[in-house]
């Protein structure tokens, strides 16, 4: 028996008749003919187990939340996970911002129809550089992997050197993003040298960076707070050596460290960038970040930008100023196959967000919730470091992030971690497969939304998971 065709409410063109004048017009008698060019042996021939179609909105809705609400989320436990993405304060005015339709539905590249999205992304711009210390920035990236990955590639076109520098405690995530961003570089490409460090303290081995440093060097690259939350207390040394070589030194850092640290530009960064996540974005399953560059108002450095900028210029209104992109050439939409780098969809939405962000902190706002992160993550550390067996494992200072150890405890981090879910808290991110010199070590994560009440039921259940 031959089944009447479904009309899908929620899939446009799902009505029979309305496909059939789409095939019509592009000359088809059946769907599969437009996948001709598929190979036979890829193609799945038989019915696919699939439920009966939901049709009504109310059901769909109904049965889509059922399936999520399976998911345990920061809003039902604790989470004490960062490693890059952590969970911060979002202040209402945020939301309420990006949610307005000229921002919501405004794409990032072209101006269109979307009034006051230009001068929304130069305000965050402005905000940004005067959190960095530096005066250019141009509209954001995808992420933070994509802005260290462009900024060695800046640095490579700025010297034409070939060789890059960066720490063994780099995020492992973002150093793969690097490693396959320049293997395209054309040949030879890019190579990669790691520099050690020293496990007690988590700070870079100066003598292995003096050891590979050579005229060959584009970059030396550091984070600052690093990866495993330590801060790099030689960064001014590791920027000397750096320059002494006429390499550049690319500082990734953390914004919401910069309240109360110093903006790397100040202790001789010359490229700075990271990722904007902190900055008023909710936790999004991988999304809501993204990644900023920033350099001194140097053309040697400007022109090495891959992305649109936007500055001010005059209008025909006398004493009226507007805002427009400038040095359009620079990028692959002004220069194509000849532009610094592939220039696609940006992440204009969440700069915004950013940019309501720090308008509304400032500088002391800035500061109060630099300083709570920092109190928060002391005193967790003591709470933690008083359960037995249970150790902190680098000495060096760090701002939310910090390693401990549980070697001595007999138990892995997993065996830990699932334990701490009957408390309805998510543990630290396990760095015993990427960094098994640490053994079996977690990275907690320590923000402003942790109260203190919070930080003692942690210390309380990790007495619990290692004892039992």
């Amino acid at each position: 028996m031959h089944k009447k065709p479904i009309v899908y409410p929620y899939i446009p063109n799902s009505a029979p008749e309305t496909k059939a004048q789409m095939m019509k017009e592009v000359g088809v008698t059946d769907p599969m003919q437009l996948y001709e060019e598929i190979p036979e042996h890829l193609k799945y021939k038989q019915s696919m187990q699939l439920p009966e179609p939901i049709l009504d909105e109310y059901s769909i809705r109904r049965h889509t939340d059922e399936i999520l609400s399976k998911n345990k989320t920061c809003d039902d436990y604790l989470c004490f996970l960062g490693a890059g993405c952590a969970q911060h304060f979002v202040p209402a005015v945020c939301d309420e911002i990006n949610g307005r339709g000229e921002f919501l539905t405004a794409y990032v590249g072209e101006s269109m129809g979307d009034h006051g999205k230009w001068q929304a992304l130069f305000e965050y711009c402005s905000l940004m550089g005067e959190l960095m210390d530096m005066d250019v920035l141009s509209i954001p990236m995808y992420d933070g992997g994509q802005a260290a990955s462009t900024s060695l590639r800046m640095a490579n076109r700025i010297n034409d050197r070939k060789k890059v520098l960066l720490p063994a405690t780099m995020n492992p995530e973002i150093a793969m993003i690097v490693k396959n961003y320049l293997s395209s570089v054309p040949q030879p490409e890019i190579q990669i040298v790691t520099i050690g460090f020293d496990i007690n303290t988590g700070l870079m081995d100066l003598n292995d960076l003096k050891k590979n440093m050579s005229n060959d060097v584009a970059a030396v690259f550091i984070e600052n707070p690093s990866y495993l939350g330590f801060i790099e207390t030689q960064a001014e040394e590791i920027g000397k050596i750096a320059r002494r070589a006429g390499a550049e030194f690319i500082v990734y850092t953390d914004p919401i460290s910069l309240g109360v640290m110093e903006a790397p530009a100040n202790y001789g960064a010359t490229i700075t960038c990271g990722d904007y996540h902190p900055l008023g974005l909710h936790l999004g399953a991988g999304g809501c970040q993204g990644g900023f560059i920033a350099t001194n108002d140097d053309m040697k450095y400007v022109s090495e930008f891959k992305d649109l900028m936007y500055g001010l210029t005059d209008t025909i209104q006398e004493g009226e100023l507007g805002f427009g992109e400038v040095l359009y050439d620079r990028t692959s939409y002004g220069s194509r196959d000849k532009g610094k780098e592939f220039t696609g969809t940006s992440t204009g939405l969440w700069a915004i967000t950013a940019g309501v962000y720090l308008s509304l902190m400032g500088p002391k706002g800035m500061e109060e919730v630099g300083t709570t992160i920092m109190q928060n993550s002391q005193y967790a550390a003591k709470k933690i470091s008083q359960v037995p067996g249970v150790k902190i494992q680098m000495s060096s200072p760090f701002f939310k992030e910090f390693v401990v150890n549980f070697d001595m405890t007999g138990k892995s981090v997993a065996q830990i971690n699932k334990r701490l879910l009957e408390f309805k808290i998510f543990g630290g991110k396990d760095l015993s497969r990427d960094f098994p010199q640490l053994g079996q070590s977690a990275l907690y994560c320590v923000t402003e939304v942790h109260q203190h009440k919070d930080l003692d039921k942690l210390a309380y259940a990790l007495q619990g998971a290692v004892s039992c």
